[in-house]
């Protein structure tokens, strides 16, 4: 048992980047935790951390070791997991999402997981970017839009509608756009929702019509985005999850309600495929029947 939770400490000093976070974490003294460290590196014969006073980070060899044992340690969570007769879920989970999904979508249903589940770790990596899944442990990964071919194993949660908004500010100075054919007179903010392609498409009773675009000012981040265009910048085509509160609040004006536009699929990606870990399954379970309920 030492030996596991000196591996298990390994691991999230390396996460972490830091000793001290990884002792308040496991209750311990920094100076337990490093020593422990230490002993596991003395008994392995090989340096696995860079400790400088700014950062501690893993080297080479740190690396590749932490990339075999994390799916060790999470096997034997698993392994305890299915034999524990009160189904609560022990553990660390990692879950990897891009920013705002997991701002406005997951993480104000994480109380509920949470309160049936008190004694499960859950990590959150938030990144608008495609994360390397299988290298930054991450056991679940959430993702709006369609995945590549052959990214792995991956389970339908939800779809998303996309919404064209803008600041009444700018509408003010600029008009109102009644047509999507009108948006070619108008400023276009571009973002992770709308920035995949150079047209945007509306269907109204049997009729289709696709809008060219160019965007004026853009950005790889949805909130980004979203305050661009709450700031009077232009025009964007955001998913109405990420929108929600600025709709809301009356800081941006739906444009087009009469026009439908493309929904976006909501996939839960596993990136062990088969493999995927109980407390994943059990917490995509759970996202995917409330986004039912309540589909943001």
């Amino acid at each position: 048992m030492k030996d596991i939770q000196m591996l298990r400490l390994y691991t999230r000093v390396a996460r972490l980047g830091s000793f001290s976070a990884a002792a308040r974490e496991a209750g311990l003294a920094q100076s337990q935790v490093s020593r422990m460290v230490a002993d596991l590196e003395v008994g392995l014969g090989t340096r696995l951390l860079s400790r400088t006073t700014r950062a501690v980070v893993p080297t080479e060899a740190g690396v590749e070791y932490l990339v075999r044992i994390e799916p060790i340690l999470a096997a034997l969570d698993d392994a305890d997991n299915s034999v524990r007769e009160t189904g609560e879920l022990r553990g660390l989970l990692r879950i990897g999402m891009p920013s705002t999904m997991g701002m406005r979508v997951v993480i104000p249903r994480l109380s509920a997981f949470t309160q049936t589940h008190p004694q499960l770790q859950i990590e959150l990596l938030l990144d608008d970017g495609w994360q390397d899944m299988v290298r930054e442990a991450v056991d679940v990964g959430i993702r709006v839009g369609d995945l590549p071919e052959g990214s792995g194993t991956a389970k339908l949660v939800g779809r998303m509608h996309r919404v064209v908004v803008a600041s009444p500010a700018y509408l003010s100075r600029c008009g109102t756009p009644l047509d999507p054919g009108e948006l070619a007179n108008h400023r276009i903010v571009g973002g992770p929702a709308s920035a995949q392609s150079s047209s945007w498409r509306f269907d109204r009773d049997g009729e289709t019509l696709s809008v060219a675009v160019r965007a004026h000012v853009s950005t790889n981040d949805t909130t980004g985005a979203l305050a661009a265009v709450v700031s009077g910048l232009g025009v964007t085509s955001t998913t109405s999850w990420a929108a929600r509160p600025e709709l809301e609040s009356g800081a941006l004006v739906r444009l087009f309600p009469d026009w439908a536009t493309a929904a976006l699929p909501v996939h839960a990606f596993f990136p062990m495929g088969r493999a995927a870990r109980i407390a994943a399954r059990t917490f995509v379970d759970f996202l995917s029947a409330d986004l039912q309920r309540a589909p943001p």
